[in-house]
């Protein structure tokens, strides 16, 4: 049978069975994020029917899941709005990073993998994953609460850090030396520094640009920037993902209204489709070995991550249910994840076991993710909440003395 044809039959199969399980989730009131993996899964390598002749089409396709995911999340604010939230939530960005990282470097010394492999580790465990969590928010309907922008910030810190992170993992990795890691992280800086003041001081002119009258050439207009963006980002060793969030902040007002507007059927579509390339290119076989390790260090990394968002939403002003609904919603790792572990099993004489511990982990955390997600949501859970908060705030009795 002709490959286009074979082609045609996978994808279309395939989308078919992702709007059943789309549908299958929100009747059972869970985020259909869970099932497209596990469909990924089914149909990868070492799955039951393995899909060739759409791989590629996948791995496209999710990498544009991803920047649609970015450029929403980014239409969502202004730029004066991301730089207050970046202002006031740095410490938490730092937080964010000595938590969740050390535990996977740890990991790493102690398995006796070296140095070099607890770098890895740490990157993995560190960055929570932008698009899983943007897919999450809007399943959610949280788009618009308190809580949102401190997610979102920490989110944007964490981008801006893989800035720097991948450059330096990459000349580790490569033994080029501090020198040229320095060269290539400088350019990073920079890029990010430039793309960031041109959607401060230019995203109106941008956003007149661009006509709202036509929807067809708004359309156009606005992919066709986010995908360039992205793409001079990524050439230029800057995630694509923060090239599209950029582009995001730069419109505003009507432009990005009606472009969110427009845009929201195709990252839908995208989205699903990472998803399941992500199950896709994942072989069962290769993780129980590691599944015992990959499994404590998603307890205590998630735990992590819910302490971090806990303390940055505190420091916002943000009442308790706010606070957890922010750490619960940062523990899925995902694409940066995944990245980092393909650059190490790229590179001769890293432990052979990282990448399906790497794999074994995102998949435990964005599985449970967004599943854990909604417990704020539950009559239960807030019951719980509000019996705390009255215990606390009950007056304590005076100490008597004889």
């Amino acid at each position: 049978m002709h490959d286009t044809t074979v082609l045609l039959i996978e994808v279309g199969a395939l989308l078919f069975g992702l709007g059943l399980l789309g549908r299958l989730s929100r009747r059972i009131g869970l985020s259909p994020i869970p099932l497209y993996l596990l469909a990924g899964l089914a149909f990868g390598h070492g799955g039951l029917v393995p899909l060739s002749a759409s791989e590629e089409f996948f791995a496209i396709g999710a990498e544009i899941g991803v920047i649609l995911l970015l450029v929403m999340l980014g239409l969502e604010y202004t730029a004066s709005e991301l730089i207050g939230n970046l202002r006031s939530n740095a410490p938490a960005g730092l937080l964010d990073g000595l938590l969740n990282a050390l535990p996977g470097a740890a990991l790493a010394l102690l398995l006796g993998w070296g140095w070099v492999a607890a770098l890895v580790l740490a990157g993995i465990t560190w960055v929570s994953s932008s698009g899983v969590i943007a897919k999450v928010l809007a399943d959610l309907g949280r788009l618009g609460n308190r809580e949102t922008p401190v997610i979102l910030s920490i989110l944007v810190i964490e981008d801006l850090a893989m800035a720097l992170y991948l450059p330096l993992l990459t000349a580790v990795l490569a033994g080029v030396g501090l020198m040229g890691g320095a060269q290539t992280m400088a350019i990073a800086v920079g890029t990010v520094g430039v793309v960031l003041m041109v959607a401060i001081r230019y995203g109106h002119a941008i956003s007149a640009f661009i006509s709202v009258k036509d929807p067809e050439a708004l359309l156009l207009g606005v992919l066709g920037l986010t995908l360039f963006v992205a793409g001079v980002a990524a050439q230029l060793k800057v995630s694509a993902a923060v090239g599209a969030f950029l582009v995001g902040i730069a419109l505003s007002g009507p432009v990005a209204h009606h472009a969110t507007e427009l845009l929201s059927p195709l990252r839908d579509l995208f989205a699903a489709v990472f998803f399941v390339f992500f199950g896709l290119a994942t072989n069962p076989e290769d993780m129980p070995p590691v599944l015992l390790p990959a499994l404590g260090l998603a307890v205590v990394t998630m735990a992590t991550k819910i302490i971090t968002g806990y303390v940055a939403a505190k420091r916002a002003g943000i009442a308790v249910p706010g606070r957890l609904r922010a750490g619960l919603g940062l523990m899925p790792r995902g694409e940066f994840s995944i990245v980092i572990a393909g650059l190490a099993v790229a590179t001769p004489g890293i432990e052979p076991q990282l990448a399906p511990l790497a794999t074994a982990y995102v998949l435990i955390t964005v599985v449970s993710g967004p599943m854990l997600a909604r417990l704020p949501d539950f009559a239960w859970f807030k019951g719980l909440i509000l019996r705390r908060s009255r215990a606390r705030r009950r007056p304590q009795p005076l100490p008597t003395t004889d």
